[in-house]
């Protein structure tokens, strides 16, 4: 029997979880042992480390776990970034062990999510807010990190940065936070959630304004508000409950479950808005419970709730349009900017380093430009199906053609003057008149 076969056969005996909380040392063992009994779908990896020296892991789930895969979204969950917010983690790592088990098991579902996606789970962003974190439900100490800082104000605000021109003092940021805006820029992430609690809400933005057309009423809208929405009410619908609004224990009701972040209440410098701004991937954040550290007996119905929401919102990955920009050559381009006619984005969505690009776009038809230095600007208008029932969005790639050159030569006159005296001039087509003008000068 080969190493290989072995590790498979053995697969279900070394992936046995609990329905309990894990330390952090518990949970990072679990993890490498995913990793080792799953060689071929499962990759695990540090983005850096916390305030106190803590890895903060990462386990991808994918047909090609170790590296991205042209034409397959990457997408990811992030929970625990408050240290005391706890039900996030229990659930990233049930989620792992069911898709895992799922795919042991040739299970359709499993089996469809790993060939057309690339999952990848951080269970704490915040480990050392967890190892400080007692159990009460609302009022626990644990939220910030080692530092006494909250990781959710901690981001370069979009808002704030824009007036900047770029995102600033990255190098002065906390620790986990500098692991996460690395992160981002390592993988060209789709789509994301973070799993927060305290609440029972799907949270999206934006989280912040500064009054201008974005504020609408109460509310701070993104150009995709439409999609956003959507992606709220996936979640919340899938939820046990949350779809029924009713929120917690307190004076808050939220229509169908969702809520626009700034509507909610202004925040400064959130990891969702620096996602949607700065990295073009669409991120909620989910708030999966009214407690924030539940008792451990209610873990078992607690992931009855949202294991459907979990699977049902990765699969929305597959939403819109996705393709690669090639140059007149036929080679994939980096930084061509693709743009949806309607949606005026702060930062324009660009092309990776693969040429790719991923649009998030509910169904219907849509005009797109695309720019690229030297080129003509193309813009093409298309109807763009609903992807996920088929675990693909409508791919669609765009050749560009280069700017016409025109070679201009000299007049008569100067050919006789002798091959000394003779210029010669390569510009781009400027008009008759600079014509006119060049021939006066050598007649």
């Amino acid at each position: 029997m080969s190493a290989l076969l072995l590790i498979l056969v053995l697969a279900p005996a070394a992936m046995m979880l609990e329905y309990r909380y894990h330390s952090n040392g518990e949970m990072e063992r679990y993890l490498r042992q995913v990793n080792a009994s799953n060689p071929d779908i499962a990759h695990l990896y540090t983005i850096g480390h916390s305030v106190a020296g803590q890895q903060l892991w990462v386990l991808a789930l994918g047909l090609s776990p170790r590296r991205h895969t042209v034409g397959v979204p990457e997408f990811k969950y992030v929970a625990n970034m408050h240290g005391n917010e706890v039900l996030g983690r229990e659930l990233l790592l049930r989620l792992v062990d069911e898709v895992v088990r799922g795919y042991r098991g040739n299970e359709t579902w499993s089996v469809r999510l790993l060939e057309s996606a690339r999952i990848h789970i951080l269970p704490t962003m915040n480990p050392d807010g967890f190892e400080d974190s007692d159990t009460h439900c609302q009022r626990s100490q644990g939220r910030f990190n080692r530092n006494g800082v909250d990781l959710n104000r901690n981001f370069p605000d979009a808002f704030a940065g824009l007036q900047e021109g770029q995102p600033a003092d990255v190098e002065r940021r906390e620790a986990e936070v500098q692991a996460v805006i690395g992160w981002l820029k390592t993988e060209t992430f789709v789509l994301s959630a973070n799993l927060h609690g305290g609440a029972l809400v799907a949270n999206y933005p934006y989280d912040n304004s500064n009054g201008g057309s974005e504020l609408v009423g109460r509310a701070s809208l993104t150009p995709d508000n439409d999609v956003f929405v959507h992606l709220a009410k996936v979640y919340s619908h899938n939820h046990a409950s949350m779809h029924q609004g009713g929120g917690c224990d307190d004076d808050a009701s939220f229509a169908d479950g969702i809520t626009n972040g700034y509507r909610w209440y202004p925040l400064s410098g959130g990891m969702q808005d620096y996602n949607y701004v700065w990295a073009q991937c669409l991120e909620l954040t989910l708030e999966v419970s009214c407690c924030k550290f539940p008792p451990a007996k209610q873990l078992p119905a607690l992931w009855s709730d949202n294991r459907k929401s979990l699977l049902a919102f990765i699969q929305q990955v597959h939403l819109g349009v996705k393709g690669r920009v090639f140059d007149a050559s036929g080679v994939p381009v980096q930084n061509a900017v693709v743009e949806v006619k309607g949606r005026r984005n702060m930062c324009p969505f660009r092309t990776d380093r693969h040429g790719e690009y991923y649009r998030l776009l509910l169904p219907g038809t849509y005009t797109f430009t695309v720019t690229y230095p030297g080129h003509r600007v193309l813009t093409e208008t298309f109807y763009v199906p609903y992807g996920p029932d088929h675990n693909s969005a409508l791919k669609h790639d765009f050749l560009l053609r280069r700017i016409a050159v025109t070679t201009i030569n000299p007049s008569p006159q100067v050919e006789a003057a002798g091959a000394s005296n003779k210029p010669t001039w390569t510009t781009t087509v400027l008009g008759l008149g600079l014509m006119l003008t060049l021939n006066s000068l050598f007649s």
